[in-house]
């Protein structure tokens, strides 16, 4: 099946309305999905303008959730945390000479405030070794973030504090080799029956969108720089795309300029993917909460 191809799912098992789910921005409902992280459950939870599963960092939590999602338990996750704890994932001594820390730093915040995205780099040593991947002789770490205005960052918070950690395990909230979900009712319907999961969801899935309107609401681009990707046409080092995902590789390339830096697309990275999409549940009608969603494929 090509990037992005859809087929329909079937409506059985759709969950009728919204009951019963906590709420992000609430801050009961936000202490509550806390508390169900810090006893080893998975959080589905809206992440800027999507949806991702939030869980403790353990080995056996990242397993375990890596099966429910249909992938090899040893699959190597990724990691999120509250904005001012983002550059202590990296061990920023290990960075090559040319492409200068300031510099870098100064890209991954200007991504961070435009919303959700991605960063690859060196690990820092308390990174723990399922949560780490060698590329090009260099162990590093994939931090996945929603941007510094999304309200899943108290969420985060929250569940740092009663962990007692410093980043949890995060994913995107699909099934092996489908899109992300967007709407409330699509993750409610894939993942509110599976036992150990609990949804979060945004208080309007519309709102949470319109928040983002360079991003779509698929997978985070990801970029990496723990080694040069050689020069661009214009001279400047190149730091490389790996994952083409929300923001556009345009997009990126004229913010990756101002910082002094070209953008190179990962050899053999598969092309931008489309939105995951919903039809209109029988009777009713082409309001967004009363749909079902459609399946596409895309990388986790």
């Amino acid at each position: 099946m090509l990037v992005g191809e859809l087929v329909e799912e079937s409506v059985d098992g759709l969950v009728e309305g919204r009951a019963g789910e906590l709420v992000l921005g609430d801050a009961a409902d936000v202490l509550r999905a806390a508390e169900e992280v810090a006893e080893g459950r998975a959080v589905v939870h809206g992440f800027a303008n999507f949806y991702a599963v939030t869980a403790r960092a353990d080995r056996a939590v990242v397993e375990r959730v890596n099966l429910l999602k249909g992938l090899p338990a040893g699959q190597t996750g990724s990691v999120t945390t509250v904005p001012s704890a983002v550059p202590g994932l990296f061990d920023w001594t290990r960075l090559p000479e040319e492409l200068p820390r300031r510099q870098v730093r100064s890209l991954l915040e200007e991504l961070y405030e435009l919303g959700p995205f991605g960063f690859r780099g060196p690990a820092a040593g308390r990174v723990p070794g399922h949560l780490t991947a060698v590329a090009d002789g260099v162990r590093t770490v994939r931090v996945i973030a929603p941007g510094r205005d999304c309200p899943s960052n108290a969420f985060f918070a929250a569940a740092l504090e009663r962990t007692g950690a410093e980043f949890l395990f995060i994913t995107s909230a699909n099934r092996s080799r489908q899109l992300p979900h967007w709407r409330a009712e699509g993750v409610v319907a894939d993942f509110g029956p599976e036992p150990g999961m609990r949804v979060l969801a945004h208080a309007d899935d519309a709102v949470a969108r319109r928040g983002y309107p360079h991003h779509e609401p698929v997978s985070t681009s990801v970029v990496s720089f723990h080694r040069p990707a050689g020069r661009g046409r214009s001279g400047l080092p190149a730091i490389t795309l790996e994952r083409q995902g929300s923001l556009s590789a345009d997009h990126i390339r004229s913010i990756a300029a101002n910082h002094g830096f070209a953008l190179a697309l990962a050899p053999g990275a598969a092309p931008r993917p489309r939105a995951r999409a919903y039809v209109p549940v029988p009777g009713g009608g082409r309001d967004d909460a009363a749909g079902v969603p459609r399946a596409g494929v895309q990388a986790r």
